[in-house]
């Protein structure tokens, strides 16, 4: 079933999941050669094409086009290689915020044939060594400005033997920078399998030891081939902008794979703040946002106050709900649909989505182009149209975890279960209900928070809030709803008496919040994910 590989570190290959136990496969649209470098084909061959001249990254104030990028990562390569020993197969960790040289240094990484671990610069030593532990990796690359989490990592670490420095700003002045800098720029990248893996995305769940979800050489560009072409329609006159972490799979996605597939211009940014984000779209005219919407609320509010965002063919929403207010805000506003979609590290990337003409609100869309789906229930039967079931995929992607027991778990009958709780309508749309671990449950109602949350977003007064389920004795759990207020409004016993009639006006009655808390600011995450877990942690016992 593999095919050829040039590891000579065959760690990876030695601990991918029985085959049995893999998803069924669909690779009918995606046709590669045997021997495929992922890191070639998003430099150098873009090269050969005629991209040399277009401008491929943006970052830390300055550009570089395809032709630097690709010899910038060529040295870097002959480095890795001939002064540090990498090994095809070797697993080599990142440790960086998004920039320009974060990316050379997983470009390149890949180019030698190594298996990328990217990670996000605010964890912890603690953090980073179950992540060394459970890839066994030997080779760490930090931006210099984020070392000491790094070393205090390798200080006892069994397996990491080496961290070398790189200068994440546009300086070129730490260890790695200056040894490449002494390299040619033509590399002779190491001839990998397509089946070989590239790459290893560590999931960022909040429970349990780290899973590390291993994708190929061929899942890099098929993520590219099939959502990018299909439903954003990517072309070298676009430009991207967004704000997730390229250590995730969906930013690495959007800010790295998606533009450099079409030789397009990726912008970067370390602190990817909605202003931050507002500002490179309005300097660099940026055609493609990735984020999550809660920065788009803010980007509504600043364009009510004289931002120009009018480049923006392409918003597209993923890694938490769209509220339909959002949805309906955005489209009045600009007159161009926000895009919804759902991915998952174990798919690499967004496999069901809204497209251009073909959008509604409160809906994630349609599967991606060979990709299916269905809504089953806990025996894997498929529920009736319309019922809220456990949402099932198969597709070009899916999931291979890293040595871990739990592959049993997320892969059944050759579907991947996702743990999204969706519904499909009659004319083959799908919905999201909830996280399956995340519908409440209220004296024998299911209710879903994402529901209730659009409810409260449409009203006024309400900024950002988020639904959790409260223990209480009588019903076992109530609807608590933590609510961040609009300017000029105030949290008083009036207002959330107020809110909840809004409610029980919007949806059915008996989903209203019967606990609201006013909060200034909700937890999230890097990605702009509200972390509702953490809410629930401070809920008393």
């Amino acid at each position: 079933m593999l095919g050829p590989t040039a590891h000579t570190d065959q760690f990876t290959r030695d601990n991918l999941p029985p085959v049995a136990d893999w998803p069924e496969f669909n690779l009918d649209k995606f046709d590669y050669p045997e021997y495929l470098n992922a890191g070639v084909e998003l430099t150098d061959k873009m090269v050969d094409q005629g991209f040399g001249d277009n401008t491929a990254l943006i970052g830390n104030g300055r550009q570089r086009t395809y032709k630097e990028l690709a010899d910038w990562t060529n040295r870097i390569a002959h480095a890795l290689v001939e002064d540090y020993g990498v090994k095809p197969g070797n697993r080599i960790l990142i440790r960086s915020a998004n920039n320009p040289a974060m990316v050379a240094c997983w470009l390149a990484a890949t180019k030698a044939g190594a298996v990328v671990v990217n990670t996000m610069p605010m964890l912890r030593s603690g953090e980073l060594a179950q992540i060394v532990d459970k890839a066994e990796i030997e080779f760490a690359l930090c931006d210099t400005r984020l070392m000491d989490e790094m070393v205090a990592c390798a200080k006892d670490s069994t397996f990491l033997k080496k961290v070398i420095g790189f200068d994440g700003t546009a300086n070129h002045d730490a260890e790695l920078d200056r040894i490449a800098l002494t390299k040619s720029v033509k590399f002779e990248a190491v001839k990998t399998g397509r089946d070989d893996v590239a790459l290893l995305g560590f999931t960022s769940g909040t429970t349990g030891s780290p899973k590390a979800t291993m994708h190929f050489h061929r899942d890099l560009l098929i993520i590219a081939d099939g959502y990018a072409k299909e439903v954003l329609n990517v072309t070298p006159d676009d430009v991207f902008v967004g704000s997730p972490p390229l250590a995730f799979t969906f930013g690495l996605g959007g800010l790295a794979i998606f533009p450099l597939r079409f030789g397009a211009t990726a912008t970067l940014l370390e602190k990817a703040s909605p202003p931050n984000m507002i500002e490179i779209i309005e300097t660099y005219k940026a055609t493609v946002c990735f984020t999550a919407p809660t920065a788009y609320r803010v980007m509504l509010s600043a364009m009510e106050e004289g931002a120009d965002l009018s480049s923006l063919r392409a918003a597209v929403s993923a890694g938490e709900t769209l509220p339909a207010p959002v949805y309906d805000a955005w489209m009045e506003k600009t007159g161009k649909p926000m895009l919804d979609g759902i991915g998952a590290t174990e798919m690499l990337h967004i496999f069901i989505s809204n497209r251009f003409g073909d959008s509604h609100p409160a809906c994630t869309g349609r599967p991606v182009g060979g990709y299916e789906a269905k809504i089953v229930d806990h025996d894997m039967n498929e529920v009736p149209v319309g019922t809220v079931g456990r949402l099932a995929v198969r597709g070009p992607t899916g999931c291979r975890y890293l040595d871990d027991v739990r592959q049993c778990t997320y892969v059944r009958d050759g579907w991947n279960l996702t743990g999204d709780a969706f519904f499909v309508d009659e004319d083959g749309y799908y919905h999201f209900a909830a996280r399956n671990d995340d519908m409440i449950v209220s004296s024998g109602y299911n209710i879903a928070g994402p529901e209730v949350e659009a409810a409260l977003l449409s009203h006024v007064a309400v900024a950002e809030c988020a639904v959790i389920g409260a223990p209480n004795e009588e019903r076992g759990t109530i609807v608590q709803a933590h609510i961040v207020l609009a300017d000029g409004f105030h949290p008083t016993p009036e207002m959330a008496k107020q809110l909840q009639d809004h409610v029980k006006a919007t949806i059915a009655p008996f989903k209203y919040p019967r606990s609201v808390v006013f909060i200034e600011t909700l937890p999230k995450t890097a990605t702009g994910k509200i972390q509702r877990f953490r809410l629930k942690q401070d809920l008393p016992a």
